[in-house]
């Protein structure tokens, strides 16, 4: 039997499918439903909107739209924010700029390792030359 303490409350389970305790989980549902019930009455309600009223923390809510528990075809206005810049976007983790700047980064970082590794097989030829020609002067 697993043991392991929920994340939210702290409280010591007997760990199953689930990483919180029996408790929580009966707290998030309660949440989804209030979320659920407020987006059904105010279909064109915002994120904010949402989490004001019903007093679910913008992060939980985040959740349910990533597990699927809410739709974003059903909430036209709801968006969630980006895990980076905290843009509001509908889709995937990151906004579009912050993925042409993740991008944009990585390809200086590949760049700058071809050329440290270019350098360093330059010095290395180098040293071999020198190598030789202090053996040859002997």
């Amino acid at each position: 039997m697993n043991l392991d303490n929920c994340p939210r409350c702290g409280k010591l389970f007997a760990k199953n499918f689930r990483d919180v305790c029996p408790v929580c989980i009966r707290e998030i549902d309660k949440e989804y439903e209030l979320c659920a019930n407020y987006l059904r009455e105010f279909r064109g309600s915002i994120i904010t909107e949402v989490s004001d009223a019903t007093g679910v923390s913008i992060k939980q809510i985040t959740k349910f739209i990533r597990e699927g528990r809410i739709s974003l075809l059903n909430a036209p206005n709801m968006s969630y924010p980006c895990e980076s810049c905290g843009t509001l976007i509908r889709e995937n983790h990151i906004c579009d700029n912050c993925r042409k700047r993740l991008e944009k980064d990585k390809k200086h970082m590949n760049e700058d390792i071809a050329k440290r590794n270019e350098a360093n097989a330059q010095k290395a030829a180098n040293n071999a030359y020198r190598g030789l020609d202090r053996y040859k002067d002997r």
